[in-house]
């Protein structure tokens, strides 16, 4: 007799966990890109340095931490959680959430991003460097590259749930 649920609420629950902290970052990443970045284009060099530094510096708070590193921390535990399935297409597709998220929102991030946020910071507003446009362009691009590397592992994880509310999809072997 087969069971009617080869799922457990703790390998599903995990990977609810981590589908809804993708959603989250994803929501966020897509707002900074096509509504905070494009109000950011409209305004003068000094009001551009002024603000881009604020919101760097009021975005280092516990519940954008819990939610930006929960991402790559709850796919990690859903993974754990699921290994018994790793012969489903659904548990290959929580990996490759976690290694997108991993690489192209957390690690991109301090690579990318984090310099551009440093030097932003750095800069006298009346006196901005030849190199503002150039730098504000650069940040938009890698804020726009996270919105894909956070939007996929949602998609990944929304369809690793769907996958698995139907008899064979999600719990279809590999082999």
């Amino acid at each position: 007799m087969q069971n009617k649920h080869p799922f457990t609420l703790l390998e599903n629950g995990t990977l609810g966990l981590a589908t809804l902290v993708f959603g989250v970052m994803a929501g966020f990443f897509w707002t900074y890109t096509f509504n905070v970045n494009l109000a950011m284009m409209q305004v003068d060099g000094e009001t551009y340095a002024r603000v881009q530094s604020l919101f760097n510096q009021n975005v280092r708070h516990p519940m954008f931490f819990a939610f930006f590193f929960g991402g790559g921390l709850f796919s990690i535990i859903a993974i754990l959680a699921n290994l018994r399935q790793r012969k489903t297409l659904s548990f290959w597709l929580i990996v490759l959430a976690a290694v997108i998220y991993i690489g192209g929102v957390i690690i991109f991030t301090r690579q990318v991003n984090l310099p551009l946020n440093y030097y932003t910071e750095s800069w006298v507003p009346t006196n901005l460097p030849d190199d503002w446009v150039a730098t504000r362009n650069s940040w938009n691009d890698a804020n726009a590259i996270r919105v894909a590397t956070s939007f996929l592992p949602f998609l990944f994880c929304i369809s690793a749930l769907v996958m698995r509310t139907f008899k064979q999809g999600g719990a279809a072997k590999l082999s």
